[in-house]
């Protein structure tokens, strides 16, 4: 399998070959005209007679590509390295974009990232060699930027292991965020099991103007759904609004889709795809794609679970926030209200753009177009501008057509293609964040800590547009549309409306190439883990079920409150440790808040829990770690939407590394609970959400009736310390399929054997 830094014409015209007759089969199947969702899954199924129902079947696909980030990467590649395969079995990519840290600026920062991170670096590229897999290098981007202008088709079915994987569903592609098993899954060969998702349909009119931006939908979206209201779905745009949309826009609303629980976001192949294809040098693609255009839109009449109209003539500018990406309000004079009311700083301490969600090219004109009014009636930022363009290529063109210029003549820092402080990996001076403090971004996400590790950030998310209008006022509650700001002359600056550029007139600058594709044969290849390392640690295989019913369960942790990936396992400093389960565990459940209260009414502090072993009150990692090694296994109790946010599998390899085998909340994170099942760990969620009340601090656990059975609850009890029993249901979603993943104690414990057994 050659790898190149690019989809090959040959695979997509693959996938387009099976694509006309796939989609009348469907149309024949369910009777009715098809949704664009349908079509690409449909396309994509391993076995396209198996039965499908929408939100209830489990079904097999097979996707087109993996893309990998280098933070989670790390654990994927350890555990592939165990299935005894000589090679990936489908393209697949690592992107290193998670491990910079943004300090001082671009050039310091990616020098410090590199030789920081060396020994990370030098185990993703040998071991990428030696399987096959095109490794990005540090500085190339932010992985769903990287995959937009490369990999991306319409039409296609991908994965990668980050919760903002369908970034590309601007580009017409059902791609999905998924924890590095699933990721081993396919690069084995085998297929991607998921529940056929429902789809939600959001229908666009009219066409965005003035300060509305693409990323204005998808805050109304989030404002509409919430964090959980995508749960289990795909959501699909259509609309003659949506062909108004740039590609690069529909890719901020994909990407953003992962804030409201879905499974990804998808818009129909359109003149605006053809054209951004055509830009990044894919008009073979895009040829290809014209040719079966109808199949890569919603066919007239699809039928939707559920629908959201919104009207773009009618959609105002949106700011989001803090602590949830749903908290929606107008710019202006409406989040000042809010702000003043829960007393949140109205001075504003720092503002970011671009990330993976909002580093477009026609992002970054948008933004420079403020810029240029502001120079030229002498106006600088009144705090901090950060900028993180997307990717190299992005970078180079914006530097090469005088963007980045016009950005620093307002007082604007570049930092290095990378996350950075949109996923923690942001070095702020502690008189920052020493005291409640609000940032402005248009990053995706914003629960606490997310972005410097401090819970004194107020994080509000926005499109770059306003981030840039609110850096020159310094104020929260500045409305661009209409409040002025006072130039240095004593006049009164109206900003006016941002101009994009929606693709660069000279077309783009790759700029440096950081790809480096594997050699034809790497079997000579060596891949070195020390054992001394505390970045990176093999992996051991998880033990079997023992057949047995889970009896006498302590409650490790009980979660108050939203408890997110973020919560579960830590981002920011603790990206060191993502090749290190041993290391990384260090970090297991330090952000959750204590449900309980101590014996003398006062509160845990985060992170804290009492030793159901006798001992002192200590933080929730080293109590996993004194029960893991006392061989007691534990169970953990959430609230609803557990494991909100991120795709990283760590937060469910920790608990199952530590001795958790049960977690039972009122509701999962979509990923969070697939990581679990992968993991061998048993989610449940209380038949009753009510019962969640009821398990006391020292109360134990029964599980009973293991295994799960397709279609029954779980028999469960709550053991009170005085002997007497409370009944209840746990609810599972376990397909058949999956119980075995539990019973071999990991889905790749399954993997391994059928390798073993020569079933690859």
């Amino acid at each position: 399998m050659t790898v190149t830094a690019g989809t090959p014409i040959e695979l997509v015209a693959g996938v387009y070959a099976t694509l006309n007759a796939r989609c009348a089969d469907g149309r024949k199947r369910f009777g009715r005209p098809l949704t664009l969702t349908e079509k690409i899954l449909l396309n994509h199924l391993y076995d396209p007679t198996e039965p499908i129902e929408r939100g209830g079947t489990y079904n097999d696909f097979r996707p087109d590509r993996v893309a990998m980030q280098d933070a989670t990467a790390q654990m994927a590649l350890l555990q592939f390295m165990t299935a005894g395969l000589p090679t990936t079995l489908v393209p697949s990519t690592v992107h290193c974009d998670h491990l910079i840290s943004a300090k001082v600026g671009a050039k310091i920062d990616l020098g410090v990232a590199i030789d920081t991170n060396r020994e990370v670096y030098d185990f993703l590229r040998t071991v990428s060699a030696k399987y096959g897999i095109g490794f990005w290098g540090p500085n190339s981007g932010i992985i769903h930027q990287v995959v937009l202008e490369n990999y991306a088709f319409p039409g296609g079915m991908m994965i990668g292991t980050d919760s903002h994987t369908p970034n590309a569903g601007g580009m017409g592609m059902v791609a999905i965020g998924v924890g590095g098993a699933d990721a081993v899954d396919v690069m084995t060969g085998f297929p991607f099991n998921v529940k056929f998702p429902k789809v939600i349909g959001v229908k666009l009119t009219g066409a965005l103007s003035g300060w509305s931006s693409p990323k204005d939908v998808i805050l109304e979206v989030a404002r509409v759904l919430t964090v959980e209201g995508g749960t289990g779905a795909i959501v699909e745009y259509y609309g003659s609004g949506a062909d108004t949309i740039s590609a690069t826009g529909k890719a901020t609303i994909c990407n953003m889709g992962a804030e409201i629980g879905a499974t990804c976001s998808v818009f129909g192949y359109d003149h605006n795809m053809a054209q951004y294809l055509k830009a990044t040098g894919r008009e073979a693609i895009a040829d290809a794609a014209d040719k079966v255009a109808d199949d890569l839109r919603p066919d007239d009449g699809a039928q939707y679970d559920q629908v959201i109209e919104i009207d773009l003539d009618a959609l105002k500018p949106l700011i989001n926030g803090p602590h949830s990406p749903d908290r929606a309000n107008r710019v202006g004079a409406a989040v000042g209200a809010e702000a003043r009311a829960n007393d949140w700083p109205l001075e504003i301490s720092a503002t970011l753009i671009g990330s993976c969600t909002n580093s477009s090219y026609e992002d970054i004109t948008r933004a420079a177009s403020i810029a240029r009014q502001a120079a030229a009636r002498g106006l600088k930022v009144k705090t901090p501008l950060l900028v993180s363009p997307g990717s190299e290529q992005t970078r180079a063109t914006i530097e090469r057509d005088g963007l980045i210029a016009d950005l620093e003549a307002i007082g604007a820092t570049v930092l290095a293609n990378a996350c950075g402080p949109c996923i923690g990996q942001w070095d702020r001076p502690a008189s920052a964040i020493d005291k409640a403090n609000t940032i402005v971004n248009s990053f995706n996400r914003n629960f606490p800590k997310r972005n410097d590790g401090s819970a004194n950030t107020l994080s509000f998310v926005t499109s770059p547009d306003t981030v840039v209008a609110l850096a020159l006022a310094g104020t929260l509650d500045f409305d661009p549309t209409t409040d002025t700001i006072t130039a240095p002359d004593g006049s009164a600056v109206l900003l006016q409306a941002p101009v994009g550029e929606v693709l660069p007139a000279k077309g783009y600058d790759p700029g440096q190439n950081t790809f480096t594709a594997p050699p034809a044969d790497g079997s000579g290849v060596q891949v070195v883990v020390s054992p001394t390392s505390d970045r990176l640690q093999l992996l051991a295989p998880f033990a079997a079920w023992d057949g047995n019913d889970y009896l006498g369960l302590p409650v490790l942790m009980k979660a108050k409150g939203k408890c997110t990936t973020d919560h579960i396992s830590a981002a920011g400093k603790w990206l060191t440790y993502r090749g290190h389960l041993e290391n990384i565990s260090g970090n297991l459940f330090l952000g959750a808040v204590n449900a309980y209260t101590k014996a003398d009414g006062s509160e845990y502090a985060v992170g804290v829990g009492k030793d159901a072993l006798g001992g002192a009150d200590d933080t929730y990692p080293n109590l996993a770690k004194k029960y893991s090694e006392a061989v007691v296994r534990w169970v953990a109790i959430g609230d609803r939407n557990y494991g909100e946010g991120s795709s990283r599998e760590h937060a469910a390899m920790e608990p199952r590394f530590r001795g958790g085998v049960v977690i039972i909340t009122r509701s999962f994170a979509r990923i969070h609970e697939t990581n679990l099942k992968k993991q061998g760990l048993v989610p449940l969620t209380f038949a009753d959400p009510a019962t969640y009340d009821l398990v006391g601090e020292d109360d134990r656990i029964n599980v009973l009736g293991l295994p799960p059975v397709p279609g029954k609850h779980v028999r469960c009890q709550i053991v009170k310390p005085d002997g007497t029993t409370v009944d209840f249901e746990g609810v599972h979603t376990f397909s058949p399929e999956q119980i075995e993943w539990f019973k071999a104690g990991s889905a790749l414990n399954v993997v391994r054997k059928k390798v073993a057994d020569g079933n690859a």
